[in-house]
């Protein structure tokens, strides 16, 4: 049987990113029937169908283009490996990073701290993007994530994930408000439920406690409703301790807190640029007082 070379393996890769022949020609560089030829030469060789175009036009992979696409990605790192090793730690951090956090951290920790990763890597660009969502980092929505919750199993071993810290949680109010204790629970939309914050807070007003005529879907967003007197809520206190305009209630009743997971993709992570970024996390929440020392998941 012929051998499959490692530049098939680059077009299986993007198509299994991208999606479509279209985008993956986009990120080779090349046009949509030459990816479509270098597939189907792909499946030839390997006497297997790879993709298969699902009901949104869309090409999903197979059961046996998954496992292509998980031995690319092993060769792909590996090949990554290499050349930051060959070349040693003289490569500068050059280049385009693109990091996704929640809102809230994007705004309020990690925008901050950025003047001090520009200075110290000046051919670094960086990309923040505030999204609530969980962007992919397999599909390349983002090289870098900073998020609020352990991965769940579905993650695999695609993605290296590393606990960095953890969020800790009190109850705030406008400080210029006298008689805190009595004002109702500001809290998030029924869409957000989940969420061990809103969970806190819901179990809270059950108990005895009113809720505030206003929900919200946004961290920051309910933190400024909160400092202008629409009532308290449940903040990270990571955040809301630097606001002047709020204040910490005493609080008896056990408060939640979130861990802080940082994911980078492997073939991603022996990259310089990468690596510049991912210190500047710890670094930033070592800063903060959120950062704690845990080794990579296996």
């Amino acid at each position: 049987m012929q051998a499959i070379q490692w530049d098939d393996l680059r077009f299986i890769l993007a198509l299994g990113r991208a999606r479509s022949l279209g985008g993956a020609g986009r990120l080779l560089g090349v046009d949509p029937t030459t990816v479509g030829r270098r597939l189907r030469a792909a499946e030839q060789v390997l006497a297997a169908r790879l993709f298969e175009r699902a009901a949104d036009g869309t090409l999903q992979p197979t059961e046996a283009g998954e496992r292509a696409l998980a031995h690319a990605e092993s060769v792909e790192a590996s090949v990554g490996g290499f050349i930051a090793a060959v070349a040693g730690t003289a490569m500068a951090a050059a280049g385009t990073v693109r990091l996704t956090a929640v809102p809230l951290l994007v705004s309020h920790v990690l925008a901050p701290a950025s003047p001090g990763l520009a200075a110290r890597h000046p051919g670094l660009r960086l990309e923040l993007v505030a999204e609530p969502r969980d962007l992919s980092l397999t599909r390349r929505e983002a090289d870098v994530a900073l998020r609020l919750a352990r991965p769940d199993a579905g993650t695999g071993d695609r993605i290296l994930a590393r606990r960095v810290g953890h969020l800790a949680y009190g109850v705030y109010a406008a400080a210029s408000i006298a008689d805190a204790a009595a004002l109702p629970w500001v809290t998030y939309e029924e869409g957000m439920a989940r969420l061990p914050q809103a969970r806190w807070v819901a179990d809270a007003a059950r108990a005895r406690d009113a809720v505030a005529p206003v929900a919200f879907n946004d961290a920051a967003a309910l933190m400024q409703a909160v400092e202008a007197g629409l009532g308290r809520a449940l903040l990270p206190c990571l955040v809301a301790d630097r606001q002047p305009g709020l204040r910490r209630l005493d609080e008896k009743r056990t408060l939640p807190a979130r861990e802080l997971w940082l994911l980078v993709h492997p073939e991603l992570r022996h990259l310089p640029r990468v690596a510049a970024v991912c210190d500047w996390i710890d670094d930033t929440l070592r800063v903060s007082g959120a950062g704690s020392n845990y080794s990579i998941r296996p």
